[in-house]
């Protein structure tokens, strides 16, 4: 093979726990594939020359593990870490997966569920840099809505705003060196989903208290269900400093979530992508977040 194509760690080529690790279940089917520990997947990764791993907060630590399991868990990472080299750019919160967040985490109608948001956040926040993340991501898969009558979206932004102004807080108040990255996405769990593209984010991020902490993780999958040139979404977010992370796989426009592999479908678009990033000197991490 050509030392063209063999990965270098100025690549910054990453991949999350949530995507190798991916057992193969859809909302039709069981697993297709036999589960891998965390450990196991750093591994892996190194032996593919990838440059880092990321995760969701449960990805690593199960929702239900006691103080002590979380951390043999955390101590065992940081092994595999160390032995391999791999690094940990970003961290993220499942904001989605518990059943307390079915009707939204940060914006949800109850306040208790909000407060529970925040802290979860906040713990996954800590586990992010302990490992070392310079970049934390927010998805709000469940910041939405079926029906309207179900939450006012204008308080719904204003929550949302109250929650990224206090984490960020939280942050400051910590010394983290860290930076956040929101995530848009039309829909899907919920019917309509808030902030739906990378445009609306970057409209929401200069309301913040502190906007200069904040830009967007734009995902091609994402701004191709809702029918968008993501070149032109990735372009406006660089010219404006904002491209803080990006999530790279590929999808059929107008479809449900895809997450195949980048590049598998709209070949050309992924080329002029990669030009942009190339010519003007993207130096984040080049994050691979496909499940098929």
């Amino acid at each position: 093979m050509s030392d063209q194509y063999i990965p270098k760690s100025e690549n910054k080529f990453t991949f999350g726990l949530w995507t190798v690790g991916n057992v193969g279940r859809d909302p039709f089917g069981e697993p297709v594939r036999e589960t891998k520990t965390p450990v196991e997947l750093v591994h892996l990764l190194a032996e593919v020359g990838a440059w880092g791993v990321n995760f969701h907060d449960n990805d690593l630590v199960p929702i239900d593990a006691t103080p002590a399991e979380r951390d043999k868990i955390v101590a065992d990472f940081k092994q595999a870490l160390a032995d391999t080299g791999l690094v940990v750019p970003m961290a993220t919160t499942n904001l989605f997966g518990d059943p307390a967040f079915r009707d939204g985490a940060f914006t949800s109608n109850d306040p208790k569920v909000r407060a529970y948001a925040l802290q979860k956040t906040m713990n996954a926040i800590d586990l992010g840099v302990e490992l070392g993340a310079k970049i934390y991501v927010f998805w709000g898969g469940r910041e939405g809505t079926e029906t309207d009558a179900g939450k006012d979206p204008i308080t719904a932004v204003k929550r949302s705003r109250e929650a990224m102004n206090y984490l960020c807080e939280y942050v400051l108040d910590q010394g983290y060196d860290l930076k956040f990255a929101l995530e848009a996405k039309p829909n899907e769990p919920r019917g309509d989903i808030y902030n739906a593209t990378t445009g609306n984010m970057l409209a929401f991020i200069a309301t913040l208290d502190h906007p200069e902490m904040v830009g967007v993780n734009p995902e091609v999958a994402h701004e191709h269900m809702a029918g968008l040139n993501f070149t032109h979404h990735v372009a406006q977010a660089m010219e404006a400093g904002k491209l803080f992370h990006i999530d790279l796989n590929d999808q059929a426009f107008g479809r449900y979530d895809q997450d195949f592999r980048f590049g598998s479908v709209n070949l050309k678009s992924a080329f002029f992508l990669v030009k942009l990033l190339e010519d003007n000197g993207y130096d984040g991490s080049r994050h691979f977040d496909a499940h098929a």
